[in-house]
């Protein structure tokens, strides 16, 4: 294709319902419907929940996306959507109405992995220079902590870790649940540590002691964290006020460090100037902070896509599969499924062989 291809993207893995259009690397639009207060009366994503509402969002969605591109479905010269990782039945609804529309109106389809996408959203910042390789990617969202080494965005994506138990964005929810904060906790906590101390209380860093650095150097753990903080606040005496405001800014400053600290060390171990933040979590303004000015001192140049491309979106999916189109990659066979725990190395799913 000579031309900058126009792709539709779906995402559909956890509780957003995201749809994408995208003209090669020029956002054209990005609607998200989200159902994030239909899961708040339970403190936390419920599959069946989000399932059900992306399918009740899911052709709104793509009329709004169609009216704001100002596009016609038979203009696409494509269609993505996220095969996974993330919820099954969520990733499912998603899977369906993409082999429908391309079946339908005759395009090829591309299958595509959601953290690979979060990384792609950093190529539809109109305002920042080129993505240039190599270049370490920590992704910090509600399910996931990755901390990647990106050599090649269509073609050589290499895990150096992940999370162990719970993500930085589900620990952040559990400790806002602990202090009687509502969910989602991320907001929560960094409304509340704005006005704390975050050097009150020195809670653990996980995996970050001498002798995890063999096996775990940029893997994280963020459970024992989560059960520091409820010891702690189990040990305060009887009838004491918890102080929510400082328990917070030390949790986060926990966190933060955590994530930023591993990141720096992979920059500098294989000698990549360069780090690339993404995933819901960057909204936080601690995290963001603290990791420019750290790189900085580090000779370490920070990239952000912009925050409402930072939450999961289907623009950053229509942007990847873009992506794979200019590089001249088949598309994906009709008969790929929902992945919940596709590896982050595999960033196309099922590509045709050409016959």
């Amino acid at each position: 294709m000579n031309r900058e291809p126009l792709v539709l993207g779906i995402e559909t893995s956890c509780d957003e319902t995201g749809i994408g259009i995208v003209r090669g690397r020029t956002l054209l639009s990005n609607t998200i419907a989200s159902s994030m207060d239909e899961h708040a009366r339970y403190g936390g994503v419920v599959p069946e929940v989000a399932a059900r509402a992306h399918l009740e969002a899911l052709q709104p969605a793509i009329e709004a996306a169609l009216a704001e591109a100002r596009v016609a479905l038979s203009d696409l010269d494509a269609v993505a959507v996220t095969s996974g990782p993330g919820l099954a039945g969520a990733l499912m609804v998603g899977i369906g109405a993409a082999k429908a529309l391309a079946v339908a109106l005759g395009k090829p389809l591309y299958a595509v992995n959601h953290l690979v996408g979060h990384i792609a959203a950093d190529i539809l910042d109109a305002e920042a220079p080129p993505l240039e390789y190599p270049t370490v990617a920590l992704l910090v969202s509600g399910g996931h902590t990755s901390l990647l080494l990106v050599r090649d965005l269509t073609s050589d994506v290499e895990l150096l870790g992940e999370t162990v138990d719970d993500a930085a964005g589900e620990a952040f929810d559990k400790v806002a649940r602990l202090l009687g904060l509502p969910y989602p906790g991320g907001p929560q906590i960094d409304r509340a540590a704005a006005s704390g101390d975050p050097a009150s209380i020195r809670f653990p860093r996980g995996l970050s002691r001498a002798s995890d650095m063999d096996k775990h150097r940029y893997d994280f753990s963020f459970s024992g964290l989560k059960t520091a903080v409820a010891r702690w606040v189990e040990q305060q005496p009887e009838g004491a006020e918890i102080p929510v405001a400082d328990v917070a800014a030390s949790f986060r400053e926990s966190v933060v460090d955590v994530l930023v600290t591993k990141a720096l060390d992979a920059c500098a171990r294989y000698e990549v100037p360069r780090l690339l933040l993404g995933g819901g979590v960057i909204a936080n303004r601690r995290l963001r902070d603290v990791a420019l000015e750290r790189a900085d001192a580090a000779g370490v140049t920070v990239r952000i896509p912009p925050l409402s491309l930072c939450t999961d979106n289907g623009a950053m999916i229509a942007a990847l599969a873009s992506e794979l189109i200019m590089a001249g990659r088949a598309p994906s066979s009709l008969g790929f499924g929902a992945d919940s725990t596709l590896p982050v190395t595999q960033i196309q799913v099922d590509e045709a062989v050409p016959a």
